[in-house]
This record gives C-alpha cells, structure tokens and sequence, in this order.
C-alpha cells in the first residue's frame, strides 16, 4: 500500500475544460497535412517514453485552433490510448515549438501547477505500478486500446504526495536522466567527429587509401536460430528488435553454450543484413547473435571502429539492394560484400587509430555508462513511486554513482 494518498487523477487536472482530452473521429485527414504549421504529435514523437521534438508532421494553425481539446504545450502528459498502450510521454518544459496537437492515438492530461508536478506523474505511470494501472483498463477486442479513453485516464488511481515531496522525487529521477543524456551526446559527439575525421583524411591524403573489398577488411560471422528451445534464461538472444531498441518484452534467452563466433561483446559491430539493415556498436552485456545478423569481426589486426565505418560507408547501397528484393524482408548476399571500399594503408591508418581509437572508446563507455544509470534508475523508479524509499536517501545512492 501506498504511504501518500491516492487520488483519482482527474482530481489533479487543470481547471480548463479539456484538461484531459483528446480528438474525435476523423479530426485529421491526410489532407490536412501542410509543409510546415502546429506539430502533430505521434507515435513516433514518444518512443521509449522520452518526448522526440523531430520528425512530425504539420497541420494549419487553423486547424489547430479548431480542436483546442487537442492542443498541446510544455509540461502537458501524452499517453497513448491505443496501439502502443503504456506508452507516457510529456511535452518538454522548453519545447521546440509554441504549441502542439495531439493524434487521435492520445489522450492529453494537463495538471494543476498547484496540486502536480507533471514530472512526478510520468515518472509514475512509466513505473511498474503505473503500467499496471494502465493496462488493467485495456481491452483486446481488435486493436488493443483503452475502452473510453479520456474517462478512463481520468480513473486512475494515482499517489497524491505533498508538492514538494513530488518536485523532490522528481530531482533525483532528473539527475540521473539529465546524466543519461549527457551519455547520450556524447556518443553521438564522438560519432561524429570520427566521421569527420575519417572524410577529411580522404581528402587529404588520397594516395594513403587503396579501394579492397570489404569482404576483405572483416569475417562476416552469420549468427544461427538461437530462439529455436530457448530457455527463457541466460543470456539475450540478439535479433534485429534487439539491436534497434534493445531489450523488450519480447526478448529470447537462452541458457546454452555457443562457438565465440556467435557471441556478441562490448564493442563489437553487428550488422544486420536483412529487415533494416542496421549497423550497432554492441554495448550490453555478453549475447547470443541469431539469423539474419552479422558479427563483423576485424582482419589484418584492423580496429573495431574502422570495420564499423566501412559497413556504415555501404549501408545506404545496401539498404537500396534490399529494397530491390521481391521478397517479404529484403536482404543483401554475401556477392555484395565483395564490392569496394576505401582501406587506409599502415601510416594513415596509425594516425587515424590515434584520433578516432579514443573516441569509440569514449563513445561505447558512454553506452555502458548509461546501462548503470537506467538499471538504478529504474530500480529507485518504483521504490520512489510507493514512498517505501526516502529521497534522502535516494540522493546519496545517485550521489554515489555520480
């Protein structure tokens, strides 16, 4: 049981009439869709339960002013009603733009500054508790969904703790999100700047670089049916789901023994040949490769991040022959992994392994860095929800990984 008291969460709305709202019907209709305007958010904008400010579509101001239930602004709760139910996101307090508008896939929650601090309720309802609160309400009859959407976000029962427990719980659960995205840039920063590196070395030294294969520069392990009897324990089974958002739901374990040509290890390059055809630096712990995915392990002594670079280099004319295929998945073979590519020779591959060695190194610490971060978050997650854990004390733990 819950030490704060528990509330229905319409008791902490907004005072506005479409505190919790949502569109209607056929509010939109591809038609509606302009080259720029308000931002529709979907979807797309709310995976893994952060807000992506990016790849939206736009409807007329007009139109917008039209459905003031579905409009949106910082600080406002977007939870998905059908579809991918459970998904919780919230419009940053600093948003990219002056307003938003909700799809009819969401419901939108705005909370009264007095009685809620936004932040503290997606925590919440990202928790396990909250997921179950959730879930509880939804009905499989054809598309999984929330039965009467709004009237039901608006039922559930929610922690009222005093605001400045709430804005406390909230601190400690940023600290370590705010150290994630840190992570998270940084990544992305050394990324970039070996791409960088590496074209300007092409342009400045193009006697240095001799066109081989790429067949020639790695061993393009394939991985086996791993899934096939899976234990449900042990290590992950990496499929293409896996190396795209990592582990899920429907994640495979399995409890066996396999060849190290078959196993997956921080730092190594996967290459997914068929389906997306994705390229990932593998971060997590020790997993089992299935079908369908590459380990690319170096010959020649060659780095990680070269062979990582390479493959990149190719992807979009690989992606392009998947494309082509008259098939379910489309799928590169192994012919195209004969076509060329750009090898640095000795010298400049020295000089270049001095500059981007250290920043692939940085780069996968980064990843590692934020498994720590996400894992004790998500452990301090529900104990803070519940009141079973103080924020004092929760400070000194995140102090202590800081």
């Amino acid at each position: 049981m819950y030490e704060w008291p528990v509330v229905r969460f319409e008791e902490l709305a907004a005072s506005e009439k479409s505190a919790f709202s949502k569109p209607y019907g056929s509010a939109y209709t591809k038609d509606d869709y302009v080259r720029s305007g308000v931002p529709l958010v979907r979807g797309v904008n709310l995976g893994d339960g952060r807000f992506h400010d990016d790849e939206f579509v736009f409807i007329t101001e007009e139109k917008a002013d039209r459905l003031p239930g579905a409009n949106l602004t910082g600080g406002d709760l977007v939870i998905t009603h059908r579809g991918t139910i459970g998904q919780v996101s919230m419009i940053p307090r600093s948003p990219k733009y002056a307003r938003y508008v909700l799809s009819t896939s969401q419901v939108k929650a705005r909370l009264d500054s007095g009685k809620a601090i936004p932040e503290f309720y997606y925590y919440w309802l990202t928790s396990p508790v909250g997921q179950r609160e959730i879930l509880q309400h939804v009905s499989t009859v054809g598309v999984p969904g929330l039965v009467q959407p709004v009237a039901t976000v608006k039922s559930f029962r929610v922690p009222h703790p005093p605001v400045a427990e709430q804005r406390a719980v909230v601190a400690v659960l940023g600290a370590l999100d705010d150290k994630i995205a840190v992570n998270e840039r940084i990544a992305t920063t050394a990324d970039t700047l070996a791409v960088a590196l590496f074209h300007r070395a092409t342009l400045k030294y193009p006697a240095g670089f001799t066109e081989r294969p790429l067949s020639a520069t790695a061993e393009f392990v394939n991985g086996r049916a791993f899934t096939k009897g899976a234990t449900g324990t042990g290590r992950m089974v990496v499929r293409i789901a896996e190396i795209n958002s990592g582990p899920g739901a429907s994640t495979v374990y399995n409890d066996i023994d396999v060849p190290e040509q078959h196993l997956a290890k921080p730092g190594d390059v996967l290459f997914a040949w068929s389906g997306s055809l994705t390229v990932a630096r593998w971060f997590r712990p020790e997993a089992i490769i299935n079908q369908h995915i590459f380990k690319c392990v170096p010959k020649n002594g060659y780095p990680q991040w070269l062979i990582n670079h390479l493959v990149h280099r190719k992807i979009d004319e690989f992606r392009a022959i998947a494309a082509d295929k008259a098939t379910t998945m489309g799928h590169i073979q192994r012919k195209h992994l004969d076509e060329a590519v750009p090898v640095p020779d000795h010298d400049v591959l020295q000089m270049l392994h001095a500059e981007i060695g250290p920043l692939w190194d940085r780069a996968l610490l980064a990843e590692q860095e934020n498994l720590t971060l996400a894992t004790l978050r998500d452990t301090l997650l529900p104990q803070l929800m519940s009141g079973r854990l103080r924020v004092k004390d929760a400070e000194k733990i995140v102090e202590d990984h800081a």
